[in-house]
């Protein structure tokens, strides 16, 4: 269910900004993208599992704020971000 640090270092690679980027919102949404993905397969086998439902919800919330800061910074930027990243389709 949680990421492994090759899997976590390719979405770095993929995402970041400039070369030492290692926090940047745009890499942070990829992260919580991903994260995202995976907790959504794990709920769908497991319907009754609600304490993950919740950290779901929480990162959808964190992922949803920091779009929103990012189109507030740059839209172009933010268009190509969610088109990269399959969402808001």
């Amino acid at each position: 269910m949680s990421l492994t640090q090759e899997q976590k270092q390719e979405l770095i690679n993929t995402y970041q900004v400039h070369e030492t980027d290692t926090g940047s919102a745009d890499l942070q949404v990829a992260l919580l993208t991903e994260r995202i993905t995976r907790l959504s397969g794990h709920l769908k086998t497991n319907k009754k599992d609600f304490a993950s439902r919740k950290g779901l919800l929480k990162m959808i919330g964190r992922r949803k704020r920091l779009l929103a800061y990012i189109n507030k910074q740059d839209q172009n930027r933010y268009r190509a971000l969610i088109t990269r990243l399959g969402i808001r389709g």
